[in-house]
């Protein structure tokens, strides 16, 4: 397989299955050496500032994160159900802690564009950082989000990102 950059406007992709069921890989660094990549569900996709845009939501506390504020690039990496059992593996291991983490789900990383991605994804969006925030316990208008997903008050980070380039597998 090789990957193949198109359009975005060609993609059959359907947000909600992709990030909600599916899953994907936040990645960022400057090399294969120095880079992370984190497992994530929760994101949206769609047009703000005249742009197509991601958003993406991470943790203080997770270590991609530092990764993703070092660097203006990082990408998505989209797998078929065949690398679900690498996916969990992912979201679960610090890379802080197991810096061979990628090596060990059995993902080959490669340097793509600005950024870091895997040889066996189905899809892979290279973005740009454009905006980048806190949420905050004040604005959330219902207290049961807040005792539900935050109850250790560790709010996401929120990313907007543009999407600079797609690719696929041929």
């Amino acid at each position: 397989m090789t990957l193949k950059k198109v359009k975005i406007d060609q993609l059959n992709f359907n947000p909600f299955t992709k990030i909600g069921k599916e899953w994907f890989l936040i990645t960022a660094g400057d090399s294969i050496k120095n880079c992370n990549t984190m497992t994530a569900s929760w994101g949206t996709m769609g047009v703000l500032w005249h742009k197509n845009i991601v958003t993406v939501y991470i943790r203080p506390q997770r270590y991609t994160k530092e990764f993703i504020n070092q660097f203006t690039h990082f990408s998505l990496s989209f797998f078929d159900a065949s690398h679900r059992k690498d996916l969990n593996y992912l979201g679960k291991v610090s890379g802080r802690e197991k810096p061979d983490k990628i090596t060990e789900a059995n993902l080959q990383p490669i340097e793509i564009e600005q950024t870091i991605s895997f040889k066996e994804a189905n899809y892979i969006f290279i973005v740009k950082k454009l905006y980048h925030d806190q949420l905050e316990p004040d604005s959330f208008l219902f207290d049961d989000l807040t005792t539900k997903y935050y109850p250790e008050h560790d709010f996401h980070e929120v990313f907007v990102a543009e999407i600079e380039a797609v690719y696929t597998q041929e």
